[in-house]
């Protein structure tokens, strides 16, 4: 088990934390089509907080319950720099977070 997973696995449940305080967690997923696109961040079907609910947090989710390989690098705070660029105020923690979890990825095992 790769030694980062523990951190990662807080990293999550604090990003899923902070969706929640925001207001911006859903009780119902999009539709099959909406989550199948093929555009990074499903820009095209999906609003970066859906991403990051819906597609996000369950492949991170089964990345660390099945062992597998972490990814490599990670843009995840850029792309939410520029969504949330006219709410940065707001997003603030959750950027904050996104840092950190961009951070542990790019670690060095």
């Amino acid at each position: 088990m790769d030694k980062r997973f523990p951190k990662i696995a807080d990293q999550l449940l604090l990003i899923e934390r902070e969706l929640r305080v925001l207001g911006w967690w859903k009780d119902v997923p999009p539709s099959d089509e909406s989550l199948s696109s093929r555009e990074p961040f499903c820009v095209d079907t999906l609003d970066f907080d859906q991403w990051l609910q819906w597609i996000f947090l369950p492949r991170m989710k089964i990345i660390l319950e099945q062992d597998m390989p972490l990814p490599t690098a990670s843009g995840i705070l850029e792309m939410a720099e520029m969504v949330y660029a006219s709410r940065i105020r707001e997003a603030r923690n959750l950027l904050a977070l996104l840092k950190d979890f961009d951070r542990l990825i790019t670690e060095a095992v």
